[in-house]
């Protein structure tokens, strides 16, 4: 099952680059974000519950799903094009297998322990 999952984020991963290109999206513009959902492992520094918390906000699909919906809405490609990054974003993280975190430990994730062997 965990090969089937990490597949399947994978394949939602490379649709959200296909789209992001059909779009003209502008490659500095991915390099620039691809990475800024990590910000927010600083909430750790506010101890693990936070850290969890925080994490959890932006690496779960509402976010991107929302603004994605606002894009639509507003007709913006550069608001479309932002969430779709976004979703690339995490459905790499779940395909590496980092899962949303517990309140116990960052290692701790709703897919099991990071690092396990």
């Amino acid at each position: 099952m965990d090969a089937t999952l990490r597949i399947e984020w994978a394949c939602i991963a490379l649709v959200a680059a296909a789209v992001f290109t059909t779009m003209g999206g502008s490659w500095l513009l991915f390099a620039v974000l691809v990475l800024a959902p990590d910000l927010s492992m600083f909430g750790y520094l506010a101890g693990p519950r936070v850290g969890a918390f925080a994490y959890n906000l932006v690496h779960t699909l509402i976010g991107p799903t929302v603004l994605a919906g606002i894009a639509w809405v507003a007709d913006s490609n550069i608001v479309m094009q932002i969430a779709l990054v976004w979703v690339f974003h995490i459905a790499v993280d779940r395909a590496l297998g980092y899962g949303l975190k517990l309140p116990t430990s960052f290692q701790d994730t709703h897919l099991g322990r990071i690092g396990r062997g």
